[in-house]
């Protein structure tokens, strides 16, 4: 169960499952999210399909998707209406789709399941064990993409709250350490419209609390610059902001290099100092 009500995982699951089928090389990948009512609705399918499956809604516990949502752990079968180790009360849908080996894994976030993964054979094969592997990789993968969207969704709803203009209120730094970690977190945002609203929140952020110079004057930092800068605002050390962004301590000094010497900065800190004077910074 999703418990942001506003948001929609259907557009992650769709490219996990695209990546999954890719990966793993079976003919058919489906999936959906898990309801309010623990029901797993299928609704997004990858590889040619009759159709049978797109819309079922599927009761928690039955079935293979339900079981897995159940004991949030995954679970395969090697021929789906001749295990005996799932209801079959859909069997009528697999047998119209032609489905024999069938894996169905969970998607957990923060303790909620919110999706199941499917991969399917239309023959009875095991799966293997290689195959089955990346399902579940694929499925911890979109569990971490969904985790970072609901975190940057809730940032950016604080943000709306609060009065990004009074850059002198006393938990202005509040501000800040969201600056540092929205630019952080949308390095891994897959969804491109949320992307491009977290950089343009970000940039008005920086840009309400200093004095920009005339265009030809603002001094050009890259991004991943002010991201090192961001974080570096905050206090954090060069090991802790390689950790966050990802990248080695030697390319964060490069980074700080590079921007300390287009802001005609001393230290690390000075560069900060100008950055937010050049409303780069919040």
């Amino acid at each position: 169960m999703n418990p942001n009500a506003t948001a929609d995982d259907r557009p992650e699951i769709h490219r996990a499952l695209a990546r999954m089928r890719d990966a793993t090389g079976l003919p058919l990948t489906f999936g959906g999210e898990v309801g309010a009512g623990r029901q797993v609705q299928l609704s997004q399918i990858t590889g040619p399909h009759t159709g049978a499956l797109r819309g079922v809604s599927l009761e928690y516990g039955r079935g293979l998707g339900g079981k897995a949502v159940a004991q949030r752990r995954p679970v395969v079968v090697d021929d789906y209406v001749r295990s005996p180790g799932i209801s079959h009360h859909y069997d009528h849908i697999i047998v119209a789709e032609g489905l024999r080996a069938v894996v169905a894994v969970p998607v957990v976030v923060r303790r909620n399941v919110r999706g199941v993964l499917y991969g399917a054979l239309r023959s009875s094969l095991p799966l293997g064990d290689r195959v089955v592997h990346a399902v579940v990789e694929s499925a911890r993968e979109l569990e971490q993409t969904l985790a970072v969207r609901d975190e940057v969704t809730r940032r950016l709803a604080w943000l709306d709250r609060y009065d990004a203009t009074d850059c002198h209120r006393p938990h202005w730094e509040l501000v800040r350490e969201a600056y540092a970690e929205l630019r952080t977190l949308s390095q891994s945002v897959e969804d491109p419209v949320l992307r491009a609203r977290v950089r343009a929140i970000c940039e008005t952020l920086s840009a309400v609390s200093g004095r920009p110079a005339r265009a030809g004057n603002l001094p050009r930092l890259a991004a991943r610059e002010l991201d090192v800068l961001a974080c570096v605002a905050l206090g954090w050390t060069n090991q802790q902001i390689a950790e966050d962004l990802g990248i080695s301590t030697e390319t964060v000094k490069s980074y700080l290099r590079s921007a300390s010497r287009k802001l005609v900065a001393r230290s690390r800190m000075e560069a900060v100092v100008t950055a937010r004077r050049f409303g780069l910074l919040p």
